[in-house]
């Protein structure tokens, strides 16, 4: 039995027309929790989260979009990105679904944590404290390093010059 901790997630996008034809926006959250506070850089993540070996990775992405946007998966077809290793080791599978999303209309989930650290105080914090459509220029500035590459694969893929990889 593998002990690797696994996430899968769900990147809303919309088709947009730029200078150099088809390109794509898409919908990134900024990690919640006084760790994350002030930052802007590295701390955006696709909506995503942790599953166990009894969970199907496409189920567990469908729940974690329900939890930490409080909004249900748009109806629309999947679009397999794979899988990449983040620097934690966690291992993350993404797919993206193209629809639109009112951010205005989110209502986070949250989680309660020890803060400040050894206060005994427990404290409940947004998962996601804000979300944002963002062009992949600016979606690589904000999310964290291992889930940067899910933009290009899904940008490539709009574009018509990539392959759909293998979940």
């Amino acid at each position: 039995m593998s002990t690797s901790r696994r996430s899968a997630g769900l990147l809303l996008f919309r088709v947009t027309e730029g200078v150099d034809g088809r390109d794509v926006e898409v919908l990134i959250g900024h990690m919640g929790g006084p760790f994350w506070a002030g930052r802007e850089a590295a701390a955006w993540s696709v909506p995503k989260g942790e599953y166990g070996p009894e969970e199907d990775a496409a189920a567990a992405a469908r729940r974690e979009f329900v939890e930490e946007l409080g909004v249900p998966v748009p109806p629309g077809e999947w679009i397999a990105l794979g899988e990449s290793r983040q620097r934690s080791g966690k291992t993350v599978t993404v797919w993206a679904l193209e629809a639109e999303l009112d951010v205005a209309s989110v209502v986070p989930g949250t989680f309660t944590m020890e803060w400040p650290r050894g206060s005994g105080v427990q404290q409940e914090f947004p998962e996601m404290d804000r979300f944002a459509w963002c062009t992949p220029e600016l979606a690589a500035e904000r999310l964290i390093v291992g889930q940067r590459v899910f933009v290009d694969r899904l940008r490539a893929q709009v574009r018509g010059t990539a392959a759909c990889p293998d979940a």
